[in-house]
């Protein structure tokens, strides 16, 4: 990318690799009397893409959120990097890009301007500014359409946008709620090719996926149904003995729920 160097940009640092980076102990959420959350615990060690499936409803997007510190749990804890995430939220959350389905980009903006204008929020100026904005933007093939209006993208082009912008800040934990939702399957194997290599920089990943093709390229999978984590295993693991992924799914959400045992999800 233009005699950029690689070796010159600042990406976290893996810290401990044998102390997970994400602690989860028994969080729930509660709307009243509705438990959008419950009794979730689990470890995320560094430098993983951990997925999560589940149907509509299942507490994924709500469980994210409260990692991402956008919402506090009714109950239990969070650890990034040793913080507590509620207690320490300002520290935890200049750890964390999130990024939700459908990012908010400024669409009378052009691509340069919108990272421009979330590098002025991250505080980031000077040489240093220019080094993440062209290796970013060089990294999502969006160099040729820099003074394109975010509003003229495509829907791939968007996310991709979407996501450099999450990125600039260089976190440590990347949170993504369903980022490639009825984008075309050539941007999304794009979008993935990003993803994976983030993860080979060392940038732990949390993502919620519809998709079970981007399943099998997680290292570990959570499945959530009605607000309760009812597995958790490597793609390989929780397909064992069934024919495909959807069909493993299923039989462990009938386990649970009779009522949804002929649920299918998207191919």
């Amino acid at each position: 990318m233009h005699g950029f160097d690689e070796s010159s940009l600042l990406l976290p640092e893996r810290g401990a690799m044998d102390s997970p980076l994400i602690t989860v102990k028994g969080i729930s959420k509660k709307y009243g009397r509705l438990e959008a959350v419950e009794r979730v615990s689990f470890d995320v060690p560094r430098q993983m893409i951990l997925g999560f499936l589940g149907s509509d409803g299942a507490g994924k997007t709500t469980l994210l959120r409260m990692i991402a510190g956008m919402i506090k749990p009714s109950t239990g804890s969070i650890y990034i990097d040793g913080l507590n995430g509620i207690a320490e939220r300002k520290k935890v959350k200049a750890l964390i890009g999130y990024m939700p389905q459908r990012f908010g980009l400024y669409q009378d903006l052009t691509v340069s301007e919108n990272i421009d204008f979330f590098m002025d929020i991250f505080g980031i100026f000077g040489r240093e500014r220019k080094i993440r904005k062209e290796y970013y933007l060089g990294f999502s093939n969006l160099i040729p359409f820099e003074h394109r209006l975010a509003r003229d993208l495509s829907g791939g082009m968007k996310q991709k946008l979407g996501l450099a912008c999450v990125l600039v800040n260089q976190p440590k934990l990347l949170i993504l709620d369903e980022p490639t939702n009825g984008v075309d399957p050539v941007s999304r194997r794009e979008f993935w090719d990003i993803l994976t290599e983030m993860k080979r920089k060392g940038i732990t990943l949390l993502i919620s996926t519809a998709y079970l093709d981007e399943a099998q390229k997680c290292d570990r999978l959570i499945l959530m149904h009605d607000a309760r984590v009812i597995a958790e295993s490597t793609p390989h693991e929780l397909q064992s003995g069934f024919s495909d992924l959807q069909e493993a799914m299923i039989a462990q959400i009938q386990a649970v729920d009779e009522a949804l045992a002929h649920e299918r999800f998207n191919p």
